[in-house]
């Protein structure tokens, strides 16, 4: 199964941003932990990171061309972006929507979520585990 983990703005700054909420694992490592969970379960998976919106958009039109699957963390597109939540519609494969912080124990606009509505599921305060958690579903979904 090819998948994609997809991540939205500010996330490349991992392990130096708000570390009391997001932690201090950098990027790196969880591109790093991505590929050595995908590899272990056998899937085929592709870590990408970015800061411009239509470039997110972008690959979600190609995962849904592919009918890939995709576990995406849409940061704070999340909250408002109706244009990657319609990319996200467009979708065949299954959609994991992580976020690391527990969204609905921060600030009132972070509680809702544009995209969860047409995600398969939704993981969100475990940390960098629900990136683990979301590819562990995903593989028993192809198995």
């Amino acid at each position: 199964m090819r998948v994609y983990v997809l991540n939205g703005p500010n996330l490349g700054r991992l392990g130096t941003r708000q570390v009391d909420v997001y932690g201090a694992t950098s990027y790196a490592d969880l591109v790093a932990l991505c590929e050595r969970t995908g590899a272990d379960l056998g899937l085929e998976v592709t870590v990408r990171q970015t800061d411009a919106e239509h470039e997110l958009i972008g690959w979600l039109h190609d995962a849904a061309d592919e009918g890939a699957a995709v576990v995406l963390n849409p940061a704070a597109w999340s909250h408002y972006s109706i244009a990657v939540r319609d990319a996200c519609a467009m979708l065949r494969g299954p959609l994991v929507e992580v976020h690391i912080s527990n969204i609905h124990a921060r600030e009132e606009f972070r509680h809702h979520s544009v995209v969860s509505a047409v995600a398969t599921g939704v993981i969100c305060g475990l940390g960098l585990d629900g990136y683990r958690l979301a590819l562990h579903h995903l593989a028993a979904l192809s198995g």
